[in-house]
C-alpha cells in the first residue's frame, strides 16, 4: 500500500524540514528576472497597442529566456523561446517592408 509523502515524513520521526531553494544572485538568476520583467513590459506595450515597440521588448525577453534555457540545459525553454525569437524577429523585419 502506497503511503502519502506526508505520512512517510512523519514515519521518519525527523524534525528537519527540507525546502527547495532556488539559488539567488547567480548569472542565470539575473538573466531570468531581467528577461521576465522585459517580457511583462512587452505584454503591457502589446495591450496598449504600441507596435512595433512591443516586439522589441518581447524579442529581448525571449532571447534572455533562451540563454537561461542553455544555462539550465532545458530543451523546452530553448525550443519555446527559440521559436519566439523567430516569430518576433519576423514581425520586426516585416514592419520595415
Amino acid at each position: 500500500m502506497d503511503k502519502k509523502l506526508s505520512d512517510k515524513i512523519k514515519d521518519l520521526n525527523s524534525t528537519r524540514v527540507f525546502k527547495k531553494v532556488t539559488p539567488m544572485h547567480t548569472k542565470d538568476w539575473y538573466v531570468k528576472w531581467f528577461s521576465s520583467v522585459i517580457v511583462v513590459i512587452g505584454m503591457i506595450l502589446t495591450s496598449a497597442e504600441m507596435f512595433p515597440l512591443n516586439l522589441y521588448f518581447h524579442l529581448v525577453g525571449v532571447i534572455g529566456w533562451t540563454i537561461v534555457g542553455f544555462l539550465w540545459h532545458d530543451r523546452a525553454l530553448i525550443l519555446l523561446n527559440g521559436i519566439a525569437i523567430f516569430i518576433f524577429a519576423t514581425g520586426i523585419v516585416s514592419t520595415f517592408n
